[in-house]
């Protein structure tokens, strides 16, 4: 597991080789990377690129809560690349399915 941590934060874990299996299934799904950047950067704190390292990351208690609310306390469970697919496609339907609405 791979620890990914903040400051004041409980760590969130990250099964092994995460990234290389987030991209390789978004390379299959490239739709996804656009609903993964539009969350991202609507995750960010206002005025991200202000500061280092100029990456529009969550603020850590956002993604800690994300983390409880799919796999519960503790933080025994890794966050799975297929899960983040999952929860990208879940979005992408999701604003899909508002935009279809009638006004």
């Amino acid at each position: 597991m791979v620890p990914v941590s903040a400051p004041h934060a409980a760590r969130v874990t990250l099964e092994p080789g995460f990234g290389r299996r987030l991209a390789r299934a978004l390379a299959r799904r490239p739709a996804l990377v656009w609903s993964g950047a539009r969350l991202l950067v609507g995750a960010a704190p206002p005025g991200w690129w202000r500061r280092p390292p100029f990456v529009p990351r969550p603020d850590p208690g956002y993604l800690r809560f994300r983390v409880e609310t799919a796999y519960g306390g503790g933080g025994a469970v890794p966050v799975r690349a297929r899960d983040v697919v999952a929860y990208l496609e879940w979005c992408r339907a999701a604003q899909a399915a508002r935009a279809a609405r009638p006004a």
